[in-house]
């Protein structure tokens, strides 16, 4: 599915009036709008992020209580923030294309990873079928062990339904409870399990699941048992995140839950996805 068009984008960010007019038709196909002071749902496009009820004629910010209401920034150079977001732009060339200082141009993104994730939050989809499960480790200091006995490392777990969706989530440690545990929050029970040989996965069996297990001493696929989808994903994910030189360690859940959500949805409208995202109420 295409995103919006580089000229389609510029025709929406032509003036205020004509931005609030395009998010004013997206939040109302998403929800109701309703006078804050008089609860009347029709109104006047007033530009300058505001909209005026046609009973009282008080006007109001009907983004303010949005994810949109968190920068004060005007909604003509969020569009375009959404937009330099989704196409990977890094926050300090967004900036300037923006127009907009560094600091504006990272917590405007900050917000969309937020946003991500409270909607990540919100799915409750259970994954099933042929599951492959894996972990990988970022960040750190590169000196001394490598893999799974590396330090200063964050660790991630990964879950992947063939033909289906990905799942990750940042973990203290490898240990058979911490990756039974994670498995178990989120795949059913009965569905075949394709893990590397780690003892840590060893205790799947005990949980429901058909355990079966490729040693990559020797190969890394043995007919069906294999994990390369999941470690299709740490590449892409890895891709990704090397371009940003860095991450603090209280941010990289943000940043590796957009990795999932961005595989996720790679052949659906980001900036259509986003927008949606951004106008829902700020619930903290």
């Amino acid at each position: 599915m295409d995103s919006v068009r580089i000229e389609e984008l510029v025709k929406i960010l032509g003036n205020e009036r004509s931005t609030v007019k395009y998010l004013f038709e997206k939040k109302i196909s998403r929800d109701a709008v309703h006078c804050p002071f008089c609860n009347y749902t029709k109104f006047y496009l007033m530009g300058r992020k505001r909209i005026r009820c046609r009973r009282c004629r008080k006007d109001h910010d009907f983004l303010k209580p949005t994810w949109f209401g968190r920068l004060r920034i005007s909604y003509a150079k969020w569009l375009l923030l959404i937009k330099l977001f989704e196409v990977g732009t890094s926050a300090r060339t967004a900036s300037s294309q923006a127009g907009i200082g560094y600091p504006a141009a990272l917590k405007s993104y900050d917000i969309m990873r937020i946003s991500i994730l409270h909607q990540l939050a919100r799915q409750k989809r259970i994954l099933r079928g042929q599951i492959e499960a894996d972990e990988a480790y970022f960040g750190g200091r590169r000196k001394g062990n490598r893999g799974r006995g590396a330090r200063n490392k964050t660790i991630v777990f990964g879950i992947l339904e063939r033909g289906g969706r990905v799942y990750v989530s940042v973990v203290p440690n490898v240990s058979a409870d911490t990756l039974s545990d994670q498995t178990v929050r989120k795949v059913r029970r009965g569905s075949i399990v394709y893990t590397d040989r780690w003892h840590g996965y060893d205790s799947l069996m005990f949980c429901g699941y058909k355990h079966l297990s490729v040693d990559h001493k020797y190969k890394f696929k043995s007919g069906k048992v294999y994990i390369n989808g999941i470690e299709g994903f740490w590449s892409f994910a890895k891709e990704r995140l090397i371009k940003h030189h860095g991450i603090s360690p209280h941010k990289f859940l943000l940043y590796i839950k957009e990795m999932e959500w961005r595989y996720n949805n790679r052949k659906n409208n980001l900036f259509d996805l986003l927008i949606d995202y951004m106008l829902g109420a700020v619930k903290l």
